[in-house]
This record gives C-alpha cells, sequence and structure tokens, in this order.
C-alpha cells in the first residue's frame, strides 16, 4: 500500500480532488492524506472529499491561530473526523496557556502537522513545545524547508532540526527532489536534477527511521516541479538501498498508521526503526 501524506485540493485554489484521484491511480497510489492549504480555514471541502471517498482519503485541518474559539473549533473539527491540524512550530495561542491548541490536540488523539521556516524549527520555542506534549505526533513538513542551494543554508540550523529526532514524538515528512535539488534543464539521462543530489532524504532516515517517516508528493505544485509520479519514483531511488520493509513504511505504512488509513491487516509489522 503506497500512501501520499501531503496533498492539497481546492474548488477555488488548485485543483478538485478528482484530478488528485487521477494522479493517484496512474502512479498506484492507494491512498492520501489532505492537508489544508495555508490560511484556508474553511475545512468543508475536505471533509467532504473524506465523506465520498472515506477509504482513500484522511484530513489535516487548520483553524484560526489567534481566535479564542480555535480550541473548540479543533475540537469540532476532530469529531467530524479531521486526524490532524496543520499549525506553525511558533504557534501560541491567546489566552493564559500560549500551547493550548497543542494541548487540545494531544488530548484529541490527533496529529500536528507544521509547515514553517529552518529556524523556526531549530528554535528553543519549539523544542520547548515538543516537550510540553509528548503524546502528540508531530509532524516537520517539507523536510524543515532546508534548501542546501539557497544562500542563507546553515549546516547547523539542518543538524538541530534532524537532532529533533530524538524524541520520539517527532516525525519527518520527504516530498519530491525538485523541492531541494537543483534543476537540470539538459539532462541526458531522464533524471532533471544536477547531481550529487543533497542527501536531506537519506538523512532523514538515518536520523527518524522508517517508522517516523513518509512520504507526501505536495500536489498539485509538485506539478511545477518534476511532476507527481517522479515525486515518487525519485524519493524511491534514493532510498533504494534501504530494506524493503522499511520502504513500505515510508511509502505508505507510517501515514497509514499516524492518520488511521489502513486496517491491520494492510499495515507493515513496526518490527525496528529502521536506523542505521
Amino acid at each position: 500500500m503506497i500512501v501520499d501524506a501531503h496533498s492539497h485540493v481546492s474548488l477555488s485554489w488548485y485543483e478538485p480532488v478528482e484530478t488528485l484521484l487521477f494522479q493517484m491511480d496512474q502512479s498506484n497510489v492507494d491512498k492520501a492524506v489532505l492537508v489544508q492549504m495555508w490560511s484556508e480555514l474553511d475545512n468543508g471541502y475536505q471533509t467532504e472529499c473524506v465523506r465520498r471517498f472515506p477509504d482513500r482519503f484522511a484530513s489535516v485541518v487548520m483553524v484560526d491561530t489567534e481566535s479564542s474559539d480555535a480550541v473548540s473549533d479543533l475540537k469540532r473539527l476532530a469529531d467530524e473526523g479531521a486526524k490532524g491540524v496543520r499549525m506553525r512550530p511558533l504557534t501560541r495561542s491567546t489566552g493564559n496557556d500560549p500551547l493550548a491548541l497543542w494541548r487540545a490536540a494531544e488530548k484529541l488523539g490527533i496529529s500536528a502537522s507544521c509547515v514553517g521556516s529552518p529556524n523556526a524549527f531549530a528554535s528553543e520555542e519549539f523544542e520547548q513545545a515538543i516537550r510540553e506534549v509528548p503524546n502528540l505526533p508531530i509532524v516537520i513538513e517539507h523536510i524543515g524547508e532546508i534548501l542546501p542551494a539557497d544562500p542563507g543554508y546553515d549546516p547547523a540550523v539542518a543538524d538541530r532540526i534532524f537532532n529533533l529526532s530524538r524524541f520520539d514524538n517527532v516525525y519527518i515528512k520527504i516530498h519530491g527532489l525538485g523541492e531541494f535539488a537543483v534543476r537540470n534543464r539538459r539532462p541526458t539521462d531522464g533524471f532533471p536534477f544536477l547531481r550529487p543530489v543533497p542527501d536531506l532524504i537519506t538523512r532523514a532516515y538515518s536520523s527518524f527511521g522508517a517508522n517516523r517517516m513518509m512520504w507526501g508528493s505536495d500536489y498539485p505544485p509538485v506539478s511545477k516541479r518534476e511532476g507527481y509520479a517522479n515525486s515518487l519514483t525519485f524519493a524511491r531511488r534514493e532510498l533504494a538501498h534501504v530494506p524493503e520493509h522499511d520502504l513500505n513504511m515510508i511509502f505508505g505504512g507510517t501515514a497509514a498508521s499516524l492518520y488511521g488509513l489502513g486496517s491491520a491487516s494492510e499495515l507493515p509489522l513496526r518490527s525496528g526503526s529502521g536506523r542505521r
């Protein structure tokens, strides 16, 4: 079973769910996690997609983190079936408890999917939030937005992000190579990136292990890069050396388990972390 842990759908921006289903079917992707677009607070369409295709989708929603109703809104969405909430690493609530939304997600038994800058992921404030909610699965999206080709790239910041793997409740998402590798506009062998490709995917594996690592296409933004199918193919190629069980976890089992997308008979046995 292959699970796409990070896709976006919408009727007003990007694409409707039918186009995602087409891409999934073409690439033999069985299920997907619908992650709400940043700043979109109406989760109705994602809820409808899960209702229409309950065997294929799970939903990660957004709430207005600056609202005094954020916690109650999240509870309502969780009651409607949401499996996670999207936040910034430095999201803090109004009122007496800055981590109220984080604690609410932990209590509701859902996950927190975090998008932000490398400096935010590497900050002491993010680490403090992780420590305060040890039973909340916290997912670092986009490999922490680490971009080795960026002029402002700081290896020490990248090290701090990967070192967050020491917390058992922290997971990491890998996406297509087009997010961080430099495009080769004159490829001779069908591989569209300059070699050597930065080793972020293999570092994610060696740090977090297969049971806390998952692939997500980032559809449809990935269509401006290498495309849906290639985001899967090239990411798998980067991990061709790892055991088959670990590949099954990274490209399906971890996300299926975290987001409730698979029955016990469909999931690989979680034997060993896959670390090296």
